[in-house]
Order: structure tokens, then sequence, then C-alpha cells
């Protein structure tokens, strides 16, 4: 994936992103300064935290934008633009924990029933992805640790994420992703 110094060098720009846009409402420019690393198009997630509270978090599942790129535009979507949170604001903006999750390419996981997935799924080291239709729910690999989650819990909070019923997972026309994250802090 990408260096640890690449990494922290997102978590700073995060930082940066949202410390500009607070003062000036316009998007940080992109620095000519970056690891060249971080032009690869990868999937990127900011999560925004507050006394270990969640305050924001959104990304690109997909690699559809260069690291820096992508960092730059969902830390601005992160801290104002979360549907589940107010806008972030100049006086919260010190009391932050600032993380970056750098995505591998999602895979489909096959399996010949869909209780076999649960063989497939790696807490700690996978995330999730399922999808049903139009709905399509993510959840990054921390989710499970934090929340002590085993394989078939991460499965249904993946599907409620997605708007769907728990158990939706168990159905044949149901799509089920997993991929790798390096966090950032």
């Amino acid at each position: 994936m990408i260096s640890d110094e690449a990494g922290q060098y997102l978590v700073n720009i995060a930082k940066k992103t949202i410390l500009h846009y607070l003062e000036t409402g316009e998007k940080l420019e992109l620095p000519d300064d970056y690891p060249e690393e971080l032009d690869e198009k990868l999937g990127v997630f900011v999560t925004l935290n507050e006394n270990n509270d969640l305050r924001g978090c959104i990304g690109y599942a997909e690699p559809i934008e260069p690291a820096i790129v992508a960092t730059i535009e969902v830390a601005i979507a992160a801290a104002f633009n979360d549907p589940r949170f107010p806008k972030v604001t100049e006086d919260e903006f010190e009391k932050l924990d600032f993380e970056v999750t750098v995505l591998t390419k999602p895979e489909i996981i096959y399996v010949a029933h869909p209780d076999q997935y649960i063989d497939e799924i790696e807490i700690g080291r996978d995330g999730l992805i399922v999808q049903k239709g139009y709905s399509r729910g993510l959840l990054l690999p921390q989710v499970a640790v934090e929340n002590a989650l085993d394989e078939e819990n991460f499965l249904e909070h993946t599907c409620m994420k997605a708007g769907i019923s728990a158990d939706s997972w168990m159905d044949e026309s149901c799509d089920v992703y997993k991929f790798q994250g390096q966090i950032f802090k």
C-alpha cells in the first residue's frame, strides 16, 4: 500500500484541508510537496472523532482518484457533508482526532452458500461492503474491532448500514465484498 510517511502526510493534509475550509470556505489547493506515491488511485476514508465518539466519516471505497486528491475531497465531506452530523465548527476543530484509512480495491467474496461468508472474513483485517440492488453499505475494518463484532454481527451491521435487513447477507441476490485498510492517525 503506502509508506507510513505518506500516511502521516495524508492525516496532516486532512487537518489542513478542514482548517482551510473553516477559515476560507474554499477547498485546499493541491500542495506541491506531497509524496509521489500519493498519485496512485486508492480508496480513502477520513474519519473524525471527538472525545472518542464518531463525528464524521466519508470516503471513496473505490480507487477513483489519486490518494492525495481523494483525501482532500473526503476530508471536506467528512467535516461538512456527513448527513449524520452537523457541520464541524471552528470551536470544535482543536478537539477532533483525525484518522485516514487507505483501502485496497474491494474484491467480491465468492461462496457456494452464503453461510460460508463467515469463513472468508478476518476480523481486524477485512472491511466489508454489502450490496443488494441499489442498496450498498460499507464498514471499515476497524469498526468490527472497536465494537467487538464477530463475523456474523459484522455482516449484519454492514447490511443495516446499507439500509437493508440484517440478515440480507444470507440472500443469494446480495453481494459481499471485502477489502483491507491501512489506518493512519
